[in-house]
Parts: C-alpha cells; structure tokens; sequence
C-alpha cells in the first residue's frame, strides 16, 4: 500500500478543493458547470512559502505516529511580550497583520516578521515573541502534534 506523507496530502487536498468547490458552486450566472480552464481563471493561487528548514535552520520534520493538524488564530496585543516558550513539534504560522519579533533565547538571534510572512517555528529552542509594531499581531498558527499533546512549553514549567 502506498503511504502520502502529511504535507504532501495537505498540498494536494489545497490544490484540488478550490477548484471543486468553484466549480460546484456553479461559478457562471447562466447555472451551467464552468470547465477547467474558466475554473482555472476564476482560482487565484498565490504561493506564500517552500520551506525545508524551521527558523533555526532545522531539518523539518513531522510526528511519528498519530500526527493531528490543529489551526488557531492568535491575537497578541502590541507591546505585548510571549514567555520564553519552546515547541516540541512543528508549528508553522503566517502573519496577517502586525509585527512579530522573535528571539532565540540561547543564541540570541532576532527575527521580525511582518504582514505576508510565513514562519515555521524553531522546534525544541527556547524563544520568546515580542508585538513590536503600534497594531495587534494577528496569526495564522498550524500545528502539526502528536495527537492529544501540546505543541507549547514554557520555560519553568513542571
């Protein structure tokens, strides 16, 4: 039996689906079914990111076993200041509105973000977030966990 990874069942389901759904909404005002190529017109896809490595240069890769794709949205309040936190699987995040700024809390290294940017997060590296801009960061976070665990440890914690 032939086995599609997790990312590639993702892209292929994001490739299919707005077509399919343009098209079974009966995309022409007349009721009748729109071919490939008017769907094809009709469905702008924009690349947003082709990444192999996390933030820290990483190798990404996903759970073993039981993986589970959780998506939130996040809103941090600008001035606002994230704990030094880690991520023990990846998390990947797409910022549509403020300015992020990273910190890797053992090298130090320092990364904004901006509206349009796509990250995929440090796995195991205590970082820390900061809301630098005069607006609310807003983000588009995807996890990808082993199911039923956290994607989020703050330093400190037990």
């Amino acid at each position: 039996m032939m086995r599609i990874s997790l990312p590639a069942a993702l892209v292929a389901a994001s490739l299919f689906a707005a077509p399919a759904w343009a098209d079974s909404q009966g995309a022409r005002p007349d009721g009748a079914k729109s071919d490939a190529a008017t769907v094809a017109r009709q469905v702008n896809v924009r690349p947003i990111a082709a990444l192999t490595t996390t933030a820290a240069g990483q190798p990404i890769v996903l759970p073993q076993k039981d993986a589970q794709v959780l998506v939130s949205t996040y809103e941090i309040a600008p001035g606002a200041v994230l704990p030094v936190h880690k991520h023990p699987y990846p998390r990947y995040a797409f910022v549509q509105a403020g300015t992020l700024r990273v910190t890797n809390a053992d090298t130090g290294k320092v990364d904004d973000y901006k509206p349009g940017d796509f990250i995929a997060e440090m796995v195991e590296h205590w970082h820390s977030g900061t809301a630098t801009g005069t607006e609310p960061v807003k983000l588009l976070v995807i996890d990808i966990v082993e199911k039923g665990k956290a994607n989020t440890v703050l330093r400190g914690a037990h």
